[in-house]
């Protein structure tokens, strides 16, 4: 396994900025922390850049303190001035082979890939851990892509390896058992926890049972 995409596994938590969640990301990143995540992810799509660096200085203080990486969506320049642990490349953002050599060496980079053809493209890139999906329909994010399913998963389990895959999109609680059996390294959640009653639980319910699902 790629030995930079090992710090990566199980649970990320994105913490982003839509209005929908009634909290700012600061919030949501607090929370998942007090559970135990392992990944905390900025993600800003309404922000400013000044606000954006704000929180993504805020949170790395919050992830600092809890023992969490944390990782800056889209902008490695933000995710360089925060102190961020990782940035997390979309499709249309800047490709890895973009970066300057001093971003590379400072930050882990994440590859969020959608399809067959992207996923054979990362393994030519120079990233660390690669995401895929959506596997499960999801209103959390406007995607162009449909559900991919179980079955395109653990194709792209194959084709990430060595470095570990990140299932992302529509991801609940009961899935869990699935993704393991699938072969992921982790998975990456929204509104399961954003729109909690109570999120720090949720977050670590999620946790105890990717973990358990493993045994």
């Amino acid at each position: 396994m790629n030995e930079r995409g090992q710090g990566y596994l199980g649970l990320h938590v994105l913490a982003d900025d839509d209005p929908r969640w009634g909290r700012d990301p600061v919030a949501i990143a607090r929370d998942a922390c007090a559970a135990g995540a392992p990944v905390v992810q900025l993600r800003t799509k309404y922000a400013t850049d000044a606000q954006t660096l704000d929180w993504a200085r805020t949170i790395r203080e919050i992830t600092r303190h809890a023992g969490s990486r944390f990782v800056v969506n889209d902008r490695f320049d933000i995710a360089l001035l925060a102190e961020a642990d990782a940035v997390h490349l979309g499709q249309g953002d800047l490709p890895p082979r973009a970066l300057p050599k001093e971003v590379r060496d400072a930050l882990t980079i994440g590859r969020s890939t959608h399809t067959v053809e992207q996923l054979e493209a990362a393994r030519d890139e120079d990233v660390d851990y690669v995401a895929f999906g959506p596997v499960f329909g999801t209103t959390s994010k406007d995607s162009e892509y449909g559900e991919r399913g179980l079955e395109a998963l653990q194709e792209a389990v194959t084709l990430a390896a060595p470095r570990p895959l990140i299932a992302i999109g529509g991801i609940q609680a009961e899935h869990l058992d699935e993704l393991r059996e699938a072969g992921v390294g982790g998975f990456a959640v929204i509104s399961v926890v954003a729109t909690a009653s109570d999120p720090a639980a949720t977050a670590r319910d999620l946790i105890a049972r990717f973990a358990g699902s493993a045994r």
